[in-house]
């Protein structure tokens, strides 16, 4: 991974301007959809911490260069830099590089979950994976009518990390199932239905927002409220939405396994023609099978976990999956859907009823090795979070 806080062409990777006491962090890899670097964790973090301590910051907001607010991590590089440690050097303690990145990526998703200074994320496209965990957790979310939410990560045979688990479960009924699973993409009024977002700005309002929010000159979670309330609508989802089917997918996606979640999705399908369940039915059998039992196990603890205990979870299964002890899933998705982009993966195991719920089991568990801890989160006394709430 680059050691670097800039890019190819010399440009910072995290822009940083000051308005009066508004601090607005911009993501400035535009080619890269702004994944998130190393370079641009360490560089947030850094912000953060010191922003938090500084009297004279009161606001932070947080958008990304053209058009996507965040793709994700870079798992690409977490990937191949294990891959290339393996070549050349032949470490056998090779996988704690993508650890070193997944520790960092999830100690920076905590500070923002129980961040003592609002912070605005203005989600003006694509919003996937690493990019939930900058702005889901904050406080305030605008999503606009170019925003795209997504956690694929099971197409990739990885799982919905970043502490997913905590608002996805939190979504209505069993929505977060869904999203999780099947790696369903959500618009910006969907977006608000589920929560996901505080509120809906149209794009063409944002410059007009963004210049207001520089004004406030307060930490007052009402005031910077009401200032978004002037820029903001109320938008209704569109009729295909699956977000119009709650009780589909609650009678669906609530089943014990995802074998019964597959199936129930399949008899659905037999009277009814909607486009979403043929899709969830897909993306489904697309997936990773080992990264499907993964998710939905995760979700279902998720929902009487602390933000806390849900990312320390989270880094339990990284470790386990860089280790590849059970399965290569993760690089193999890596490989065909971001490196040679066949995008025809090889899952092992490679149907539902061959995951061995034992090893599933152990995904969860302690890594064992004598070097290895749990993550050690930052000591935030008197903090606490609640997901779903614009105050």
């Amino acid at each position: 991974m680059a050691s670097s806080h800039s890019n190819n062409d010399g440009t910072d990777q995290v822009l940083i301007q000051e308005y009066g006491s508004t601090r607005v962090l911009t993501l400035n890899r535009p080619r890269q959809l702004n994944a998130l670097s190393f370079p641009m964790i360490m560089e947030l973090l850094k912000k953060f911490v010191a922003y938090e301590k500084d009297p004279n910051v009161k606001l932070l907001i947080l958008k990304g260069k053209g058009r996507a607010f965040c793709a994700g991590g870079d798992v690409a590089a977490v990937a191949h830099s294990v891959i290339e440690v393996v070549i050349f050097f032949h470490a056998s303690g090779n996988w704690t590089l993508g650890a070193h990145f997944f520790w960092n990526e999830f100690i920076l998703n905590y500070l923002i979950a129980t961040y003592r200074k609002p912070q605005v994320s203005i989600l003006d496209g694509i919003v996937m994976g690493g990019g939930a965990g900058l702005s889901i957790h904050g406080r305030f979310r605008v999503a606009t009518e170019k925003a795209i939410f997504a956690m694929p990560e099971t197409s990739l045979g990885l799982f919905p990390d970043i502490g997913a688990s905590y608002f996805l479960s939190r979504l209505p009924g069993s929505f977060g199932e869904y999203v999780g699973l099947t790696g369903a993409r959500l618009d910006g009024p969907e977006m608000l239905a589920c929560g996901l977002a505080t509120h809906f700005v149209p794009s063409m309002k944002l410059a007009l927002l963004e210049e207001a929010l520089t004004k406030v000159d307060t930490s007052d979670h009402f005031s910077i409220c009401s200032v978004i309330d002037r820029f903001s609508n109320n938008v209704p989802v569109k009729e295909s939405s699956a977000f119009k089917s709650l009780d589909v997918i609650d009678k669906c996606f609530s089943k014990e396994t995802v074998e019964e979640i597959l199936s129930s999705l399949e008899l659905e399908a037999v009277n009814a023609a909607d486009e979403w369940i043929k899709g969830a039915i897909q993306s489904l059998k697309k997936a990773s099978p080992m990264s499907l039992k993964i998710t939905l196990r995760a979700i279902r603890e998720g929902r009487t976990q602390g933000i806390g205990q849900c990312l320390i979870k989270d880094y339990r299964l990284c470790c386990h999956i860089l280790r590849k002890e059970a399965s290569k899933d993760f690089f193999e998705g890596c490989r065909a859907l971001l490196v040679v982009k066949d995008k025809n993966p090889k899952w092992e195991p490679s149907r539902l009823d061959l995951v061995d719920d034992k090893v599933v089991d152990n995904y969860f568990s302690a890594v064992d090795d004598a070097n290895w801890e749990d993550l050690r989160l930052p000591a935030r006394p008197g903090l606490s979070f609640k997901y779903g709430s614009k105050l």
